[in-house]
C-alpha cells in the first residue's frame, strides 16, 4: 500500500495541471482578445510614451 500513497500526490498534480494547461488554451482568443489585445497595445504604447519623456 505504500506505493499506491507515494503514486497518489504526483498523479493528482498531473491531473490538475492537464486541466490548467486546457483551460488555458480554451481561454485563449474568442471575444475577449480584441480587448485584452488593446490592453496591452495601450500599456506598451504609455511604457515607450515614459522612456521617450525620460530620455529628453
Amino acid at each position: 500500500m505504500d506505493y499506491v500513497s507515494a503514486l497518489v500526490p504526483p498523479t493528482v498534480m498531473a491531473i490538475a495541471f492537464i486541466f490548467l494547461i486546457r483551460t488555458l488554451i480554451k481561454s485563449q482568443g474568442g471575444a475577449n482578445k480584441s480587448k485584452e489585445d488593446a490592453a496591452v497595445d495601450s500599456a506598451l504604447a504609455q511604457a515607450e510614451a515614459t522612456r521617450q519623456a525620460d530620455r529628453s
